[in-house]
């Protein structure tokens, strides 16, 4: 295990033995934070997508040009 694999284990131990009322707390206090609540959310929705088949960037990018033309 790295060493940020176990540090990021001993931050999520602590988080998981405080009450209910305490991780609401930290999470609450986490989210008002920009930058942080970007990062939580980009990663909450890449978790949600992992199994979603992928499709090459420059197919996307012509949807997104042509979608952008229409409006």
């Amino acid at each position: 295990m790295k060493a940020i694999e176990s540090r990021a284990e001993v931050y999520l131990m602590a988080l998981q033995s405080l009450s209910e009322a305490e991780r609401e707390a930290v999470i609450t206090r986490l989210l008002e934070d920009p930058q942080l609540k970007e990062d939580i959310l980009d990663l909450a929705v890449i978790q949600q997508r992992q199994g979603e088949q992928s499709r090459p960037f420059t197919e996307y990018s012509a949807e997104r040009k042509e979608r952008a033309l229409k409006a």
